[in-house]
């Protein structure tokens, strides 16, 4: 049987692991939103930067990737991702149904915000995120980088974002 796992941030450029096949998938039910604190990867405990999750929002849709791991590395793929998403407990990992361009349905795993942690900010205004991102810095580097990437990677794809393409804008403008 096949591992999907749904990609909507890093995941998209930056998978970790071997994927066998890539689909656009659409996940019911949450938003993609710069929602959780980052202290490890894009910021410092001194100094959070943000990074994206999937807040649980009941008229929500997230787009995204489903991607397929290869064959043989489901056990090794799944153990990695647990090792990269769940390093502070703010992510919660659920098996979701994701909807592909098709109409297919697959059950993929996927890492959601924890509401109740301390690492949630949901419902910050876009001109405060850009603030936080244009100047955090974490241990995988420039939290600008992390935004940059997804959002161009997001546009290569066909999946619009238009709040990571305004946060895009405005956060060259405030680091110009």
């Amino acid at each position: 049987m096949t591992m999907w796992v749904f990609g909507y941030g890093s995941l998209l450029w930056n998978p970790g692991f071997p994927v066998a096949r890539s689909e656009h998938a659409t996940l019911h039910g949450y938003a993609r939103s710069f929602c959780m604190s980052s202290i490890h990867h894009r910021g410092t405990e001194e100094n959070p930067g943000l990074v994206l999750a999937l807040d649980e929002q009941t008229d929500a849709n997230c787009t995204g990737l489903a991607l397929a791991v290869e064959t043989g590395h489901e056990e090794r793929t799944l153990h990695e991702l647990r090792e990269r998403e769940l390093i502070s407990s703010a992510y919660v990992e659920k098996m979701l149904d994701v909807h592909l361009g098709e109409g297919e349905v697959v059950n993929a795993v996927t890492y959601v915000i924890d509401a109740h942690h301390a690492q949630y900010c949901g419902g910050m205004p876009l001109e405060d995120q850009a603030r936080i991102i244009a100047q955090a810095i974490g241990g995988r580097g420039p939290n600008t980088e992390y935004l940059y990437n997804t959002a161009e990677h997001l546009a290569e794809i066909g999946l619009r974002d238009p709040d990571l393409e305004w946060l895009s804008q405005r956060v060259r403008t405030l680091t110009a």
